[in-house]
Protein backbone atom coordinates (compact mmCIF):
# COMPACT_ATOMS: atom_id res chain seq x y z
CA UNK A 1 0.00 0.00 0.00
CA UNK A 2 1.42 3.42 -0.91
CA UNK A 3 1.93 6.28 1.02
CA UNK A 4 -1.02 9.08 0.94
CA UNK A 5 -0.12 12.36 -0.57
CA UNK A 6 0.84 15.18 1.62
CA UNK A 7 -1.99 17.47 1.55
CA UNK A 8 0.00 20.76 0.96
CA UNK A 9 2.42 18.87 -1.30
CA UNK A 10 1.16 20.98 -4.02
CA UNK A 11 2.41 24.14 -2.36
CA UNK A 12 5.20 26.00 -2.41
CA UNK A 13 6.24 28.44 1.13
CA UNK A 14 6.87 32.09 0.55
CA UNK A 15 10.72 31.21 0.93
CA UNK A 16 10.50 28.42 -1.84
CA UNK A 17 8.85 30.51 -4.16
CA UNK A 18 11.54 33.45 -3.36
CA UNK A 19 13.90 31.35 -4.04
CA UNK A 20 12.49 29.63 -7.31
CA UNK A 21 12.07 32.73 -8.91
CA UNK A 22 15.33 34.75 -7.88
CA UNK A 23 13.47 37.01 -5.38
CA UNK A 24 13.54 38.42 -1.97
CA UNK A 25 10.33 37.51 0.06
CA UNK A 26 10.01 41.17 0.19
CA UNK A 27 9.57 41.50 -3.24
CA UNK A 28 6.24 38.50 -2.62
CA UNK A 29 5.07 40.99 -0.11
CA UNK A 30 5.00 43.88 -2.35
CA UNK A 31 3.62 42.72 -5.43
CA UNK A 32 0.44 41.25 -2.94
CA UNK A 33 0.51 44.65 -1.80
CA UNK A 34 0.14 46.01 -5.25
CA UNK A 35 -1.95 43.04 -6.38
CA UNK A 36 0.47 42.25 -8.87
CA UNK A 37 2.01 38.86 -7.59
CA UNK A 38 0.51 35.08 -8.31
CA UNK A 39 -2.32 33.97 -5.44
CA UNK A 40 -1.42 32.84 -2.48
CA UNK A 41 -3.49 31.29 0.20
CA UNK A 42 -3.21 31.94 4.52
CA UNK A 43 -3.27 28.72 6.28
CA UNK A 44 -3.36 30.65 9.66
CA UNK A 45 0.22 32.80 9.63
CA UNK A 46 1.45 30.96 6.92
CA UNK A 47 1.53 31.81 2.96
CA UNK A 48 1.68 29.37 0.72
CA UNK A 49 1.19 29.43 -3.73
CA UNK A 50 -0.08 26.77 -5.09
CA UNK A 51 2.70 25.51 -7.41
CA UNK A 52 0.09 25.24 -10.75
CA UNK A 53 -0.96 28.67 -9.97
CA UNK A 54 2.32 30.20 -9.52
CA UNK A 55 2.86 28.88 -13.28
CA UNK A 56 -0.06 29.82 -14.42
CA UNK A 57 0.38 33.75 -13.29
CA UNK A 58 3.83 33.40 -14.83
CA UNK A 59 2.14 32.31 -18.51
CA UNK A 60 0.10 34.90 -17.69
CA UNK A 61 3.26 37.57 -17.80
CA UNK A 62 4.49 36.49 -20.77
CA UNK A 63 4.43 39.38 -23.57
CA UNK A 64 5.73 39.66 -27.16
CA UNK A 65 8.90 42.10 -27.06
CA UNK A 66 8.17 42.65 -30.42
CA UNK A 67 4.82 43.56 -30.30
CA UNK A 68 5.69 46.05 -27.73
CA UNK A 69 8.35 47.74 -28.75
CA UNK A 70 8.61 51.78 -30.30
CA UNK A 71 7.36 50.38 -33.54
CA UNK A 72 4.55 48.64 -32.37
CA UNK A 73 3.76 51.91 -30.87
CA UNK A 74 3.54 53.88 -34.37
CA UNK A 75 0.13 53.59 -36.10
CA UNK A 76 2.23 52.90 -39.81
CA UNK A 77 4.88 51.05 -38.00
CA UNK A 78 7.91 53.61 -39.70
CA UNK A 79 10.29 55.28 -37.79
Amino acid sequence: MSKPEAILSDFLTKQELATELGREMRTLDRWDTLGIGPPRTRVGRNVLYRRASVQNWLAAQEHDARRTGAMAARPNGKA
